[in-house]
């Protein structure tokens, strides 16, 4: 690959990590995100769920996540064949505030994503937030 071409391909593999994270914001995924055949990986603590195809990967995170929410924290890093993503995600669901961190490594084309995996710590209430304040006190956010 020339520079010029590497510089493509990291600037298509930014815009679509911009789009993967307005998706995880609003639970739309936004035209030209997905493959038509995008495969998806999704391991969580204790569990560990696939899904092959646009409409199976947004029914899957809908199910999990059936709301709006926010990512206040990213880091985007460039791969060879797409990007890694490490994500923290926050939202409300039956009157708690959730948070969870996740990471993503996704393959691309000019499709948009063909195939991602995300590894979930699990999501996180008050409570247990709370829980780990008090038993861990953390270098960095």
């Amino acid at each position: 690959m020339t520079a010029t071409t590497l510089d493509q391909h990291e600037a298509r593999a930014h815009a679509l990590a911009e789009k993967f994270i307005e998706f995880l914001e609003t639970n739309d995924a936004p035209d030209g995100l997905f493959a038509p055949d995008v495969f998806l990986d999704l391991t969580m603590p204790t569990w560990r769920l696939q899904a092959s195809g646009r409409d199976d990967c947004v029914a899957l995170r809908r199910a999990g996540h059936p709301g709006s929410g926010t990512v206040p924290r990213w880091r985007f890093d460039p791969t060879p064949t797409g990007f890694v993503l490490e994500f923290e995600e926050a939202w409300d669901a039956d009157g708690e505030h959730w948070t969870a961190r996740e990471m993503c490594r996704a393959d691309i084309s000019e499709d948009g994503i063909t195939q991602f995996a995300v590894y979930c710590t699990g999501d996180w209430s008050a409570a247990q937030r709370a829980e780990h304040a008090a038993a861990v006190t953390l270098i960095r956010p």
